[in-house]
């Protein structure tokens, strides 16, 4: 056997050894995944605060289906994921749900945000979700939504700092 053959086998044993490896590390990931959501969402608050949305809570449509006498929720909130609505709210089961999306508050809480509309007045319900029911209602996407939400932020907040020193250079040459 020569040295290309040796080499050859070593890296087959390498990857079957790592196949060994990755069944239980993924399986202790997918065993703890809402533990790790519960820490994603803790670390984001402060990102939400600073990108988070003002959701609705209630308005009036007119005739041309445009929102008038809008009131918010006064909580700062991200969207992780949507789904088929359920067939009515959990606080009224005599409204059907038109839309029903994921979020996540900034006190790092998450919500079932369920939209009704009955043509003239659209209104809402924040249900709390724990992070079992969002990993079972709305799976591994609101997760990663998650992560991209951070991940983004990034981004941007590097971009920000990195044009600041240019323009801090560029004004102030003597200033490095």
């Amino acid at each position: 056997m020569d040295e290309i053959e040796t080499g050859f086998l070593k890296i087959l044993q390498k990857i079957e050894d790592l196949k060994g490896k990755k069944a239980p590390l993924a399986e202790k990931i997918r065993k703890n995944d809402a533990a790790l959501l519960e820490r994603m969402a803790q670390s984001a608050i402060p990102v939400i605060q600073s990108i988070g949305l003002v959701m609705l809570q209630m308005g009036k449509q007119d005739t041309k289906g445009e929102l008038y006498d809008a009131n918010y929720y006064t909580r700062k909130m991200i969207l992780l994921g949507k789904v088929d609505p359920s067939p009515y709210r959990p606080d009224d089961v005599s409204k059907k749900v038109t839309d029903q999306y994921c979020v996540l508050s900034e006190e790092g809480k998450f919500f079932e945000l369920m939209y009704s509309t009955d043509g003239f007045i659209t209104d809402s319900y924040l249900n709390p979700l724990d992070t079992e029911s969002v990993l079972e209602t709305y799976g591994y996407d609101a997760m990663y939504m998650l992560y991209q939400a951070l991940h983004d932020y990034l981004k941007g907040e590097e971009g920000l700092v990195d044009a600041l020193e240019k323009i801090i250079s560029y004004v102030f040459p003597e200033i490095k």
